[in-house]
């Protein structure tokens, strides 16, 4: 099949008539019936039957569809690489991507760091979960991003940045004065909280999961989250304890929680990542730095 037939089949799937495909895809309703008559030509077998006045796929062309559907997404892909090309990196712009428990203290401190060396750079930031950044920098829309799970992509290059330890976010009266001392805590002493816990699909949710079987600490998990911030804001409202990376512990309100840190430690590690297709610019090199200082003056 020529891409013009398969595009004329995709509209006529889609719509499910000739006239309506011709208005899809803006040419003319005996344009798109000479195409299709000369596709089913090639091919040898038809793909569509009139029924009731419409048309109807046969077992072949919905055998061909998700095949013609892949081929499209990976058009739409060509589509969106080819206008962030188009758009260029812009002189004097930054586009940044960071998981959600980097956007509400990390990020911030970093840009403030970024803008007293770099006033004229105009930054675009999105908070996305990892697959989306590493999506979004495989196809050079973005220029870094900055995540808590190592990421093996051949499109991309990644650095560690920093480790921060795993924290326990505690509503105030709800561990004992001796815990509150000793200014840690051990898994099994969360034995019989109410634990609020992280999706197990969550890089920090897999690592929690594993440190918490192996320690056998019988936890009392009512419910689980898919972002760190939602666990600490439940914390903050009294639902249960939270274990959260150490970046969001430090946005903690601690008049309404206690924070202290998990023994043994489990650790956590910052990357960033680029692209891998052009040379890194010095605004995104500036930016890692600052990422990276801002890391260091989280307590």
């Amino acid at each position: 099949m020529r891409l013009r037939h398969i595009e004329v089949f995709n509209a006529i799937m889609l719509t499910g008539s000739v006239s309506a495909a011709a208005r899809m895809i803006n040419v003319t309703q005996p344009a798109v019936s000479r195409t299709l008559q000369h596709a089913e030509l090639q091919l040898g077998f038809a793909l569509f039957q009139r029924v009731g006045g419409r048309l109807q796929p046969t077992s072949e062309a919905r055998t061909l569809h998700p095949h013609i559907e892949r081929l499209f997404a990976q058009l739409d892909e060509v589509q969106r690489l080819s206008a962030s090309l188009k758009a260029g990196r812009g002189r004097g712009t930054l586009r940044v991507l960071t998981v959600l428990g980097l956007s509400y203290e990390v990020f911030p401190r970093a840009m403030q760091l970024f803008r007293e060396k770099h006033p004229r750079v105009v930054v675009h930031h999105q908070a996305l979960h990892s697959p989306q950044i590493v999506s979004a920098l495989a196809l050079q829309e973005a220029d870094a991003g900055y995540v808590f799970v190592a990421t093996s992509h051949p499109a991309l290059v990644q650095e560690r940045l920093a480790e921060r330890r795993v924290m326990c976010i505690a509503p105030k009266g709800l561990l004992p004065a001796r815990v509150l001392r000793a200014g840690s805590i051990q898994l099994q002493q969360l034995a019989g909280l109410p634990l609020i816990a992280l999706d197990g699909r969550d890089p920090l949710g897999m690592v929690l999961d594993h440190a918490l079987r192996g320690q056998d600490a019988g936890l009392n998990e009512v419910m689980s989250v898919q972002t760190y911030h939602v666990a600490l804001a439940l914390a903050h409202h009294g639902v249960g304890v939270a274990l959260v990376e150490g970046c969001t512990a430090a946005s903690a309100d601690r008049a309404r929680v206690d924070v202290l840190a998990v023994e043994p430690a489990i650790a956590t590690t910052v990357h960033a990542l680029r692209p891998a297709a052009h040379p890194q610019s010095v605004a995104a090199r500036a930016f890692t730095r600052c990422m990276q200082q801002a890391l260091q003056q989280i307590p």
